[in-house]
């Protein structure tokens, strides 16, 4: 990969880094229940907001991916067995934080031999179990294309499925040299075809290198596997070590990308340098047409 240098941080990346209660007892329910979160692995700029109203993003399978993306903190090593009581311990937080959408997401988990989808099932079905009325997001890996392994999941019977291409097919092999575009978006078909009623969710974001043109291409190819819900997000190198930030997008570039994606047919979408996969996912559910 080309080594360029880091260019500075516009005033518009803003991020909130005061406490109050409701961050401390959010802290502490996770880490009396030992469970692991995107927000605190994948050093999330709206970890603070987001603990401050009791919501976390949960990360099942362990703090270790199999996987080396150039974007992302978590760190690559040898996974260790999944915990089987992780399911009981997440759905006794999302009692305790009392959440009304819960999204779940993992590391990738190659070395199992069903990718983890298994387990993910598990927790789901534990979740619901605590509180029927709660929505589930099931934030997934590729499975590394396994339709057996994403069956499983859609069969829990989430209310959505979110997977995300992340960037551009010409990026992937500095990106996400693992990961395979067409897979992809062959994961969030499939879980529509495997069950009509699941919405289905994906993420982007920009930064990295993409071209104008590379963009609508991939909302393009997410309409036509009939994605609903899309989430676009400014790409902030987490070190040095990490693929470089190429340029940061104006909010009103943001802005209007996410008036383009509604115009092709998105129910929903997020679109500011903040938005992450998960950030507000809640909030989307009270926009009830996504959900018609």
């Amino acid at each position: 990969m080309e080594v360029k240098l880091q260019i500075k941080k516009p005033d518009w990346i803003k991020t909130r880094t005061s406490q109050n209660q409701n961050s401390v007892d959010t802290e502490a329910i996770l880490r009396k229940l030992s469970l692991n979160t995107v927000c605190e692995e994948a050093a999330c700029p709206n970890r603070c907001e987001c603990f401050s109203k009791k919501t976390a993003t949960f990360m099942i399978l362990g703090k270790f991916c199999t996987r080396d993306c150039s974007f992302c903190t978590v760190e690559k090593n040898k996974p260790l067995p999944p915990e089987q009581n992780e399911p009981e311990r997440i759905a006794l937080a999302v009692a305790e934080l009392g959440l009304r959408h819960v999204v779940i997401t993992s590391v990738a988990r190659d070395d199992l031999e069903d990718g983890g989808a298994g387990h993910f099932a598990t927790v789901i079905d534990a979740v619901r179990s605590i509180d029927p009325k709660v929505t589930i997001e099931a934030l997934i890996s590729d499975f590394e294309g396994n339709t057996d392994s994403l069956s499983k999941v859609v069969k829990s019977n989430p209310d959505i499925i979110n997977h995300n291409v992340e960037t551009v097919p010409s990026l992937y092999k500095t990106v996400r040299p693992m990961a395979n575009y067409e897979r992809s978006i062959q994961v969030l078909k499939n879980a529509k075809s495997m069950n009509e009623g699941i919405r289905t969710k994906s993420g982007i974001m920009l930064g990295l290198g993409e071209s104008d043109e590379e963009i609508a291409m991939v909302f393009r190819d997410l309409r036509n596997v009939d994605c609903d819900v899309l989430t676009i997000g400014q790409y902030l190198s987490p070190s040095k070590k990490h693929h470089p930030v190429i340029r940061y997008v104006h909010p009103a570039v943001f802005e209007e990308l996410r008036r383009d994606a509604l115009d092709m047919g998105f129910a929903y979408v997020a679109s500011a340098p903040l938005v992450r996969s998960s950030y507000m996912a809640a909030e989307m559910l009270d926009d009830f047409s996504c959900f018609v």
